[in-house]
């Protein structure tokens, strides 16, 4: 059963990036077409026959490279995120502040959501503009899924469809 975007979009995605100063209506979109298409809207939380996990389904090792190779660096960012951490996980898993918790991107919808917008902002230029569908199908595909990745801008847009418009 899939999560109800316009509930995905007001009482996560929303709350979660204004929480951390990373949102925009584009943010907001962009996220919502990646759960689209990622886990047709929540309907898979584990990637079958991978190893991606969570709404937008993000990979252990991107999970950890994001903490190990980004975070590090940007210690503000960084700071607002493990703000909101539950105190008992940021206590009890040692080196938690380095590595993240990949179970997280599964149980924590705020939290995954972070992490995918900090796939994009990794990215070396401008998110598309609000509501544009190709934009953020294009961007996607080249910064989300890579050009080696197996989905399609086609299908990014078509689950943006099917899901969210």
């Amino acid at each position: 059963m899939a999560i109800n975007a316009e509930q995905l979009r007001e009482y996560v995605i929303r709350p979660a990036l204004k929480r951390v100063d990373l949102w925009s209506p584009a943010a907001e979109d962009l996220l919502l077409g990646t759960a689209a298409h990622e886990s047709a809207m929540g309907t898979y939380i584990k990637q079958i026959k991978g190893p991606a996990l969570g709404i937008y389904q993000i990979e252990p090792a991107t999970h950890l490279d994001i903490w190990e190779n980004y975070l590090k660096y940007k210690t503000g960012l960084r700071d607002k995120i493990i703000a909101t951490i539950p105190p008992m996980l940021r206590n009890t898993r040692q080196g938690f502040e380095r590595r993240g918790e990949h179970s997280m991107l599964i149980t924590d919808l705020a939290y995954a959501t972070i992490m995918a917008r900090i796939c994009y902002l990794r990215a070396p230029t401008a998110l598309p503009p609000e509501g544009d569908l190709q934009g953020y199908a294009a961007y996607w595909k080249q910064y989300f899924n890579t050009p080696l990745g197996a989905g399609t801008e086609q299908q990014y847009a078509a689950h943006f469809q099917k899901y969210i418009a």
